[in-house]
């Protein structure tokens, strides 16, 4: 099937342009440095904004709005003092998975930096939240998420210390923490609740994953349970909206209505 340009599937519907017809002067040169990028390639190096107002016939200030949003949208990068065509987004699932397990698949190599371990009495909100007992001692794991020695996400993770007693001395943090709860603690992940938001990070976790604090950040806040159903972790996870996108495979239930979904 045909499709025309400003809706083929994926597309913006009619490629971002108001029903009115007039084109802020950035989203033009927007449009037109993008299919520069296709051009240039993964990690082809842009001309510099002098270059590309100077070709457009536009303020540098107008270029600078257009790489913006193509580096927040993920389609550029900083590199050095100049830009650069950025790769695909890394595309994560919603599953009962590791990130170790995700990255793996896409062909790169996983990676994490240990921010912090630290154990203390576990707090009521964290105790209301997460099923555990408040007051009971919960370690707090905190590390960067990598992707080939790229800083892509933060991850926080809250355990009852019963649970893995030696966590401190047993756990390798730049290994997966579910391998290390199956293979040397013999706990199995049962189902999890997860909820997602797109949030802003805080100027130390932008500090942390090494991103500006404008940049628009994936938010998955994660409560776990073991095959029989108790609480087992309750997790943060903050993923760079320009280099990560989510995936998931959706079924009927057992049971569902029939009736075909209404458009």
């Amino acid at each position: 099937m045909d499709y025309p340009n400003d809706q083929a599937p994926g597309a913006p519907v009619r490629a971002g342009i108001p029903e009115h017809g007039r084109v802020p002067k950035y989203y033009a040169v927007k449009t037109r440095i993008a299919a520069l990028l296709d051009d240039l390639g993964e990690g082809g190096l842009l001309p510099t904004e002098r270059d590309l107002s100077e070709r457009y016939e536009v303020a540098r200030e107008t270029v600078r709005q257009a790489l913006r949003e193509l580096l927040l949208e993920g389609r550029v990068r900083r590199a050095g003092r100049g830009t650069v065509v950025a790769g695909p987004k890394l595309a994560q699932p919603l599953a009962l998975a590791s990130y170790t397990e995700g990255v793996r698949r896409q062909g790169l190599r996983p990676g994490r930096t240990l921010i912090g371990l630290d154990r203390f009495p576990c707090p009521r909100e964290l105790a209301d939240e997460a099923g555990l007992e408040r007051g009971e001692p919960v370690w707090h794991l905190e590390r960067v998420l990598l992707a080939d020695d790229e800083r892509v996400g933060l991850e926080s993770t809250y355990v009852a210390v019963a649970r893995a007693p030696r966590l401190d001395t047993d756990f390798d943090p730049d290994s997966s923490f579910y391998v290390y709860l199956r293979d040397r603690l013999g706990i199995g992940f049962g189902d999890a609740d997860e909820r997602l938001e797109t949030v802003l990070a805080t100027p130390r976790e932008a500090l942390l994953i090494g991103t500006p604090p404008a940049l628009p950040m994936l938010l998955i806040h994660r409560i776990s349970r073991d095959t029989e159903g108790r609480p087992l972790e309750r997790v943060r996870s903050l993923y760079r909206g320009d280099r990560f996108s989510f995936t998931t495979h959706l079924g009927r239930r057992a049971g569902a209505d029939e009736r075909e979904p209404e458009g």
